[in-house]
């Protein structure tokens, strides 16, 4: 059964794995004889429980006619980039409305196609109107042809101003930002999913910067955001 849309953007979660998200030794260290494994495993299951109960309370039309506001005035993404985006579930943020405008500006936008666990997301096609196909976790995938981004807008529960993000748990897009290490990654969040710290491991990615819907935070080098508000 195929599912048409006029404006939708997949990706890929688990919404009972474990999740993403500080490298080690920036966080607490841990009890004598606990396993720091377990630990920051049983830290980002606590955050992920906590914010999803709190996403509930938020407006995700309104905050993503926010952020589409921002990110358009900021001037990004770069002129020519191949931009990802991701198919809002349930109280997510919906960034549909920014997916079109970057299509009306000439931008190629793909959707992610969810993987077997333990692989890196694939990229396909998407255009307005597009048929998408159901998959799991409540997501769709495209049809297009393949294509490979490089300026990604990414889903999280939770990030701090070091980049560190707190996803799903099933760790797709931190190997897939491992493999493509000339992109940008701009986490996508309301400003409430903002933490002092994220409990992450050497394996979580860090984002390049974060939208919201009071302005973009830059992570790593100021310059590449322009005139963004800050």
């Amino acid at each position: 059964m195929v599912t048409p849309t006029a404006m939708a953007a997949p990706h890929s979660c688990s919404s009972s794995g474990q999740a993403d998200g500080l490298d080690p030794g920036n966080g607490p260290d841990p009890a004598p004889g606990r396993d720091p494994v377990a630990g920051l495993d049983a830290a980002k299951r606590a955050l992920r429980a906590r914010m999803l109960a709190a996403r509930g309370g938020w407006d995700p039309a309104a905050s993503g006619a926010a952020v589409t506001a921002q990110v358009l005035r900021s001037g990004l993404p770069p002129p020519g980039a191949v931009v990802s985006g991701f198919w809002p579930i349930r109280d997510e943020l919906d960034i549909r409305p920014l997916l079109l405008a970057l299509h009306e500006r000439g931008h190629a936008v793909v959707l992610p196609v969810t993987p077997k666990r333990g692989q890196s997301l694939m990229f396909r096609r998407w255009r307005p109107g597009d048929v998408l196909e159901p998959e799991r976790f409540g997501t769709f995938r495209p049809v297009g042809e393949p294509a490979v981004p490089d300026f990604l807008l990414v889903p999280l529960l939770a990030f701090d101003r070091r980049g560190h993000r707190l996803g799903y748990g099933a760790g797709f897009y931190d190997r897939t930002l491992a493999g493509l290490p000339r992109r940008f990654a701009l986490g996508v969040a309301y400003a409430a999913q903002e933490v002092p710290e994220v409990p992450a491991g050497p394996t979580d990615m860090r984002l390049d910067a974060v939208t919201t819907e009071h302005g973009i935070i830059p992570i790593a080098d100021p310059a590449m955001l322009g005139d963004a508000p800050l």
